[in-house]
């Protein structure tokens, strides 16, 4: 695949390991006084806010947050105020999913034998419970050593990124598109595949 400029899927699967897992870490800790109060404030939400069926003051609810016990994540009722980013986090791994079951519906209908998957939600993480820990993409507890042995089998490494930059080239003429672009079955607004969208120059 690579040979003729394409992007392989054991290399997306990369990526998705990746970006995935530091997007996780941009929602904070599990538990957090400071997303309590901006709830409070009114100054964070959760997802869909006004569809939740509940008090939106979260003062007697609770939601459950993973924990580590010993060597195993368990869930634990946490006030659901100070739950804040777990619950945006959960939210955002379910909408994660459905993207994910998107493009493997397309592999599976194109008959090919591969499986995009989302990793273990401690994997590769920076913030919060899973931080002093390493866990495989299948949600296997490693040690520190497992972990850089193996790291770059999970995550795109030097070769990988220059790869992918190799094909960053700048396609400017109408109608043609950069060849790891599917050209799309008709235009914006029903426009034909060459109309001049941006005039350069």
């Amino acid at each position: 695949m690579r040979s003729v400029g394409g992007i392989d899927l054991p290399l997306i699967q990369k990526y998705i390991n990746f970006h995935y897992s530091i997007c996780l870490d941009l929602f904070g800790a599990e538990l957090s006084t400071n997303a309590a109060t901006y709830f409070t404030q009114g100054l964070k939400g959760r997802f869909l806010e006004t569809r939740i069926d509940d008090d939106h003051v979260l003062a007697d609810a609770s939601y459950p947050v993973p924990e580590m016990k010993g060597d195993t994540v368990v869930m634990t009722d946490a006030s659901a105020l100070n739950a804040i980013n777990e619950r945006l986090r959960a939210e955002y791994i379910t909408d994660s999913q459905r993207g994910v079951d998107r493009w493997n519906k397309i592999i599976r209908d194109a008959s090919i034998d591969f499986v995009l998957t989302l990793p273990h939600v401690g994997f590769n993480r920076s913030i919060g419970t899973f931080t002093d820990f390493h866990f495989s993409p299948d949600g296997k507890l490693l040690t520190e050593a497992e972990w850089m042995n193996r790291r770059a089998e999970w995550l795109p490494v030097d070769e990988d990124y220059a790869f992918v930059q190799t094909l960053m080239q700048p396609v400017t003429e109408p109608g043609k598109m950069a060849n790891w672009i599917a050209p799309p079955a008709r235009g914006i607004n029903n426009q034909p595949q060459d109309f001049e969208y941006v005039r350069f120059g």
